[in-house]
């Protein structure tokens, strides 16, 4: 089914009302606001491109984040499209059994599909399957926070220092680096017993090289395009204990940017963004996505975190001026404005038309 030109769609825009399932035992805690103000900055950056908009307000003001978003909910989906909505930017984490798997039969949708976002969002999973199809991974290794943790780190005193994370985690949250055996059974042991991420713990082979993340579009994003396409790389810089800060608590613009030209074109660069556009069309995306990259000791990449919803907050908004994120800082490197940016998205707007039972 060819994807619609958005500026001829009556787009609405959901944010994050519904608390992420816990899922095997974890769990991706919902980001306080649920991505309400990016949802602002996308709606206002789209009226001003000259798109439609059902929006909850008749005339929604730049400065209030909610008169621009519906929940996602089944009731606010509803609601939306009663409003007139014919595509639905879903600017939320979806799962399987979101309301947007039926919405989706109603009216285009931007963003991932739900299932395979649930998939995606198991990081250890999905870089197992990235590996097997014989992309460069970086290492992992589960931990049971129900079992006996002593015994199950022990292997892993030789391979320090390691990356310690959530296996459903939400950007840099709950992530710290282990230098030591101590580090490692304190940090482990925490986020067991603190059951804020679930049971499940993941271990991950720490690079000490430059870290990268890249944009990866859907090919309906760009006429003529046969294939996902990345957007050029984004260096970052001005890590904490070698973990990029939350964007919450620093603002990405402050601490990355986009790659020249003369670094893009770097063997090794290259080949880790040829690396993203592989694994994008082997998780056969269809929304925007975002894959996070970093080099080992002798300049090699590896890819280590796939984020099927990334952030997609932009400038434009009354004090928003510093808000950009890192897939809109790749688009500015590409000559994209954010509405450029957020028009060549919606571009990729799909709708269900698979059966679907049960």
């Amino acid at each position: 089914m060819t994807p619609p030109d958005p500026t001829e769609q009556t787009i609405a825009i959901l944010y994050q009302a519904l608390e992420p399932p816990v899922i095997d035992g974890a769990r991706k805690e919902a980001k306080p606001g649920g991505y309400s103000d990016s949802g602002a900055d996308i709606g206002v950056a789209l009226l001003a491109a000259g798109c439609t908009l059902a929006t909850p307000v008749a005339d929604p003001d730049p400065t209030r984040v909610f008169d621009w978003v519906w929940p996602d909910t089944e009731q606010g989906i509803a609601a939306a499209l009663e409003a007139g909505a014919t595509l639905l930017w879903t600017n939320t984490v979806v799962f399987e059994g979101h309301p947007i798997e039926q919405a989706s039969r109603k009216a285009w949708i931007v963003g991932p599909d739900p299932q395979a976002m649930q998939a995606i969002d198991d990081k250890a999973a999905t870089n197992a399957r990235l590996l097997a199809a014989g992309l460069p991974v970086a290492q992992s290794w589960l931990i049971d926070g129900d079992g006996d943790l002593d015994a199950q780190l022990a292997p892993f005193a030789n391979r320090l220092p390691l990356v310690v994370k959530p296996l459903r985690g939400r950007g840099s949250q709950g992530v710290s680096v282990a230098r030591t055996t101590e580090q490692l059974a304190a940090q482990v042991r925490d986020l067991a017993e603190s059951r804020r991420f679930g049971a499940a713990t993941m271990l991950e082979q720490f690079l000490p090289g430059q870290e990268i993340t890249i944009t990866v579009m859907p090919a309906a994003c760009r006429e003529g395009a046969a294939s996902p396409f990345a957007l050029p790389p984004v260096r970052r810089f001005d890590q904490h204990g070698d973990i990029a800060p939350y964007n919450g608590d620093v603002p990405v613009s402050r601490n990355s940017a986009a790659m020249t030209p003369e670094e893009c074109a770097d063997p090794a660069v290259t080949a880790v963004t040829a690396a993203c556009e592989q694994a994008a069309a082997l998780l056969e995306i269809r929304g925007t996505m975002r894959i996070d990259c970093r080099a080992d000791a002798e300049g090699r990449y590896f890819l280590f975190d796939v984020n099927a919803k990334p952030n997609l907050t932009g400038s434009g908004r009354p004090g928003r001026e510093d808000e950009d994120s890192l897939s809109t800082i790749a688009a500015a490197a590409c000559g994209w404005t954010y509405s450029d940016f957020l028009l060549a998205a919606a571009r990729g707007a799909w709708r269900e038309t698979r059966d679907q039972q049960g």
